[in-house]
């Protein structure tokens, strides 16, 4: 037989042959049925000691009745359970709120923790990638307890070992929507303590009014002015006093509620003298309505200049008199808390054709957002592009309000890095819901999504005054 030599491929002598790879395999054994059933005797004690703990009324009314049923038969069962069922209607109907904090939300968080929680807690984790593996085996935070609030669902979780709170933090949309809510919250109460705050329902999706004010000026509380609603349900509280506020948001994002709700919450303090507003409103349509309210107001850029330019003077006049005998302001009719309200700020800093209208515009907001909030000296802006080449003075303001942006880059640039992250989702707000924002709250790094309230322009007329007006 003749082989042939060209099927053949001629190996060297010094050619190492390769070596088959080693592959090792974890063997599969059957799991004796004994430890199978030891198992479920586990768990069905351990339920049975934990189910007073966790619930130990509904446990205590559920032994009574059985042994009222053991005791008296059924009959003594259905007369006692038609008693219950009267002292509950009554007790639900003579202290509707005590019953509902002792009884319903209770009764609410148990039927929650199970079948919205405990039930899906483990699929959830594991898609938003909070599940570790250690040692062939997986690890999940732990719930400890599911709270309710009229609003909101807490729920207690003990973390794995290792992980961090930033490690949730950066899961909070995936955790919102795997458990069917609108947002998420992460409160740290302690190493390995966190609580996840689940709003059932979006209590932002409805408009919402104009806030009542104070008839007392001295009720106005500068450094806490309500001018709208956080999503689980409580005020949302601006401080003014002591900062600088930008807010940017696209057209029709909602940068005039945030504005009038500012004012509106002011105007007790602006009737009394305590306060001022210097409004510039280069649109001449935001503000004109109720350009009564101000202090001074301008419409034109070289009146808007000048006026920068004297509360620039008036701030550098207060602090030359406090140096040296105060450190802080208190509002007063002598030294009103001056607010400077600037809409469409950018047409100032970057779209106006003078250059030399934009570089007082800016040297004057530079000096008023770096010196006046020791002095009662504050600036509330209101952007629509935060790019740097826009405004590159944005990172003087302390507090910033983000509306809905065009971009997701965008927010981070608003709130700082990493907001994006932490569930500030603003370039993702409903077009249908003006005044929807996230904002920093308490210096806390979580952003909480917060709604302004709508001011109209029946709102604006009544609380506007018939003095003269103060015009540049």
């Amino acid at each position: 037989m003749v082989r042939d030599r060209a099927s053949v491929t001629e190996v060297q002598p010094t050619t190492p042959v390769p070596a088959h790879t080693i592959r090792f395999t974890t063997p599969v054994m059957p799991t004796p049925a004994i430890l199978i059933l030891a198992r479920w005797t586990g768990q069905l004690v351990r339920l049975a000691v934990l189910l007073p703990v966790r619930f130990p009324l509904a446990t205590l009314t559920g032994l009574g009745l059985l042994a009222l049923a053991h005791a008296g038969g059924w009959l003594a069962l259905a007369l006692a359970g038609t008693a219950l069922a009267v002292v509950v209607g009554v007790g639900a109907w003579r202290w509707p709120s005590a019953f509902r904090r002792v009884v319903t939300l209770r009764v609410l968080a148990a039927w929650r923790w199970w079948w919205v929680y405990q039930r899906n807690w483990q699929p959830v984790l594991v898609v938003a990638g909070l599940a570790e593996s250690y040692h062939q085996r997986r690890w999940l935070p732990r719930i400890r307890q599911v709270a309710c609030t009229p609003q909101s669902d807490r729920v207690r979780v003990t973390l794995v070992a290792g992980t961090a709170p930033g490690d949730v933090e950066q899961r909070m949309a995936e955790l919102a929507h795997g458990f069917g809510a609108p947002s998420c919250r992460v409160e740290v109460c302690g190493p390995r303590d966190v609580v996840l705050e689940f709003p059932r329902r979006d209590l932002l999706a409805a408009p919402i009014g104009a806030l009542p004010v104070p008839d007392d000026p001295q009720d106005v509380d500068l450094a806490a002015l309500p001018i709208g609603r956080r999503d689980d349900g409580s005020l949302w509280r601006l401080r003014l006093h002591g900062t600088h506020v930008l807010t940017v948001g696209v057209t029709g994002s909602g940068k005039g509620s945030v504005l009038w709700s500012t004012i509106r919450a002011l105007s007790p303090a602006l009737h009394a003298g305590t306060a001022q507003v210097w409004a510039i409103d280069p649109k001449r349509m935001e503000l004109a309505l109720g350009r009564d309210l101000f202090a001074r107001y301008a419409d034109t850029s070289d009146h808007a200049v000048s006026l920068l330019e004297s509360a620039v003077a008036d701030m550098q006049e207060r602090a030359e008199r406090y140096a040296g005998t105060q450190r802080c302001h208190v509002a007063t009719t002598t030294d009103p808390f001056v607010v400077v309200v600037l809409d469409e700020v950018a047409f100032l800093t970057a779209y106006h054709p003078d250059r030399d209208i934009r570089r007082r515009a800016e040297n004057a907001i530079a000096t008023l957002t770096s010196q006046g909030r020791s002095v009662g000296f504050c600036v509330l802006a209101a952007l629509q592009d935060p790019r740097k080449e826009v405004l590159n003075l944005r990172n003087l303001f302390p507090d910033k309000i983000a509306l809905r942006l065009d971009e997701a880059t965008q927010v981070d640039m608003v709130l700082g890095d990493g907001a994006r992250d932490r569930g500030a989702t603003a370039h993702l707000i409903n077009p249908t819901h003006p005044g929807v924002a996230f904002v920093r709250l308490d210096g806390s790094p979580i952003p909480a999504r917060v709604r302004a309230a709508y001011v109209a322009d029946t709102d604006i007329t009544a609380m506007t005054p018939t003095s003269t007006r103060g015009v540049d």
